[in-house]
């Protein structure tokens, strides 16, 4: 490796780095200030639509500066059968979770949103008709024991909180699957994804939000009151801030590093979250409530590892050649491009009955890839070998 790569290589690492920092103490930040938010001011619709509002305020002038392409022409019937419900999702998926940091503590509920690989994986059984690999589902075992454990050790326990945790959980999960297949239909950027969703949540839910939010806040006078009321906007603007910069910042890791890299800093995060707020929020736990805790993390990292694994499996049998039994060699001939390095440029063709494997001397570059076709005209590219074909 050159000095010059060196130091580019050295200046991703500072980047990932000082991003993962960034993601950790704003992710922190805003799950401390929306449970002290919700102690003070118990309307999660409303915190809901302040961070909506922050994301249309906060994300087009960074798209601006940043010159994130416009979309393409999208459709109305696409519109209506996949973003309008992306919409409403994200919508209730997060006034969900806002009720469940309200009702519990923030460690029990991100030890609760262990628990999305396993719905996950469920969804995408049903939704995509998607079979997992015994690594990936022994892997589930310990979020599912960890969070059990978590439930039943909890001192702060409330159903409502674990029912909207899950709630979001399942709502996050399914999220995740149809956002995945909209931005591969219509190639949207994923940060102009988020504003459009953003926006028509926003649209769609001012009219809920004022009937059912805005009529009880104007009566509540523990809201009203000139000291509560001057502090809970403060907490809101803050709230609204920390959240667009929390999805600003993890968008742009995935854009950086690759899919399991993004799951590991994605859970190490929510270690990151569980620690602070047990360090800040000082809610009473148990030894048994910690180790369930951490063992749904650890269950939770253990998934990425096998879908990981699960993935470069199928990379390889795409790129591997149908081995055939007894194949009959001589009735092809293979056939060497005059531009393949290593071979002598007379040793234009070669025929496999004289030739059943390469000659010691044959040592191809690196750079090249070879091309193979089969018995039944199929064809499979290798790293390796360059311009290689059966005729």
């Amino acid at each position: 490796m050159s000095d010059e790569e060196k130091r580019q290589q050295f200046k991703f690492i500072c980047k990932v780095v000082f991003l993962c920092v960034i993601w950790y103490s704003v992710s922190s930040a805003a799950n401390i200030v929306g449970k002290t938010l919700l102690n003070d001011f118990p309307y999660p619709m409303t915190v809901t639509m302040v961070q909506l509002l922050s994301v249309c305020i906060y994300l087009p002038p960074i798209l601006r500066i940043w010159n994130v392409p416009m979309p393409e022409h999208i459709s109305w019937n696409y519109y209506a059968h996949m973003i309008f419900p992306l919409a409403l999702g994200k919508f209730i998926t997060s006034v969900s979770a806002h009720i469940s940091i309200w009702k519990v503590p923030v460690s029990y509920a991100h030890t609760v949103k262990a628990t999305m690989p396993l719905f996950t994986v469920i969804l995408t059984k049903i939704i995509l008709k998607e079979s997992q690999t015994w690594k990936v589902y022994l892997s589930l075992v310990p979020i599912i024991a960890g969070v059990v454990i978590a439930t039943l050790t909890e001192l702060s326990f409330d159903l409502i909180g674990l029912i909207s945790a899950l709630t979001a959980t399942i709502g996050f999960s399914t999220l995740n699957i149809f956002s995945k297949k909209c931005l591969k239909d219509t190639g949207i950027h994923h940060l102009r994804l988020l504003l459009v969703l953003a926006r028509l949540s926003t649209f769609l839910f001012i009219p809920v939000w004022f009937i059912y939010d805005i009529r009880r806040i104007a009566v509540d006078e523990t809201v009203t009151h000139p000291d509560n009321y001057l502090r809970s906007v403060v907490l809101l603007l803050i709230d609204g801030a920390c959240n667009s910069v929390q999805n600003i910042v993890a968008f742009t890791m995935i854009a950086l590093v690759a899919p399991l890299s993004y799951a590991v800093a994605n859970a190490t995060k929510r270690i990151s979250i569980i620690s602070v707020s047990l360090l800040l929020m000082k809610n009473p736990v148990t030894g048994a409530n910690l180790f369930g805790m951490f063992l749904a993390i650890l269950g939770v990292l253990s998934y990425n590892k096998a879908k990981y694994d699960q993935l470069m499996q199928k990379r390889r049998e795409q790129i591997l050649p149908l081995v055939k039994s007894a194949p009959d060699l001589q009735q092809n001939h293979i056939v060497f491009s005059n531009n393949i390095t290593g071979m002598h440029p007379s040793h234009t063709e070669v025929s496999l009955d004289r030739l059943h494997k390469p000659p010691a001397t044959f040592t191809p570059s690196p750079a090249f890839q070879y091309k193979a076709s089969h018995m039944n005209g199929g064809q499979t590219t290798y790293p390796g070998i360059s311009n290689l074909e059966t005729v």
